[in-house]
């Protein structure tokens, strides 16, 4: 049987990026995580980094921004997975250029949300982060860098704590606001599972130069699906207020960061229903549920039960 690729995760320390580590040394890969000087001492990771390190993960220290400890880092190694914040989504140029020096590796970008190549009606300023992340694709086919990008979707504790009511800490229960009709669908995964088959597709050869589309059957609801399950679950009907997208548009532009980002990510979703308006070609993707049948993801329904 041929050896697990070693792992680098840059970003491996933020919101996913912690879930893909420890899924990595979990299915036995040798795996190292980029980390900062700084983030070495920061009182608010020290918990993460003796997890981390009882895991028996190896620290690299190193910075995107620095491409010296970039190419260093990457040379150990034979897979990048790159979760890297919005900020950063950028600089992953950095990341191409420093794989392309330290030799044949493959990478992973995470991608939360969306399908970038797949983007219509986007507003900002979400627009300009899908137009930079589509971009940071073309330069890696460009390179000629092996790839699987991982399209994640929602990532449940982002969204369904508070039924994607902006601002809100908790589901509704008495009033929810629905953006748009409330038609179209879209996807939610609870963040290790994105983890489970992210890892899994590392040395998958069906997965190779394709996007991994995490689309389980059990996670794909409308917003008016969603709100119809809560109600189910707390026996009680809410009040629905709809929002037109006209009004949405409106309330995007006259919101304060981070709000309006997050609404400009709404709109892409549950008004344009970027998510799941296409059929998972052979030709380009592939889809995880499908994949790997053996990963026992949790539901949606399963998710929400911990909220009534």
């Amino acid at each position: 049987m041929a050896s697990k690729s070693k792992i680098l995760s840059i970003g491996g320390t933020g919101y996913i990026g912690k879930f893909i580590v420890e899924a990595s040394v979990k299915a036995g890969h040798q795996t190292f995580v980029l980390v900062r000087e700084s983030t070495l001492s920061d009182p608010s990771k020290s918990q993460l980094l003796d997890h981390f390190k009882n895991l028996g993960v190896n620290f690299v220290i190193g910075d995107v921004l620095n491409q010296e400890s970039l190419v260093k880092a990457i040379k150990q190694v034979d897979v990048v997975i790159s979760t890297v914040g919005h900020t950063l989504i950028a600089d992953q140029v950095k990341i191409i250029a420093a794989i392309k020096e330290a030799g044949n590796v493959k990478i992973l970008p995470v991608g939360i949300w969306i399908d970038d190549d797949r983007i219509h009606g986007a507003v900002e300023p979400a627009k300009s982060t899908n137009v930079v992340k589509a971009k940071i694709r073309r330069a890696v086919e460009a390179e000629g860098i092996p790839y699987t990008y991982v399209a994640s979707y929602g990532l449940n504790g982002h969204f369904l704590p508070n039924l994607s009511q902006p601002e809100a800490t908790a589901p509704p229960r008495d009033k929810v606001v629905i953006l748009g009709d409330g038609n179209p669908k879209a996807v939610y995964n609870k963040e290790d599972d994105v983890a489970t088959f992210t890892i899994k597709a590392v040395d998958d050869p069906r997965t190779l130069n394709k996007n991994l589309y995490i689309q389980p059957p059990g996670n794909i609801y409308s917003f008016n699906d969603l709100v119809s399950m809560w109600e189910r679950k707390i026996g009680k009907t809410l009040e629905r207020e709809y929002v037109s997208e006209e009004q949405l548009l409106k309330n995007i532009q006259e919101a304060a960061p981070p709000l309006g980002r997050l609404l400009s990510i709404y709109h892409s979703a549950f008004v344009e229903g970027v998510q799941t308006d296409f059929k998972i070609e052979p030709s380009f993707g592939v889809e995880a549920s499908q994949l790997y049948p053996d990963v026992k993801y949790t539901t949606v329904d399963e998710y929400l039960n911990q909220f009534v």
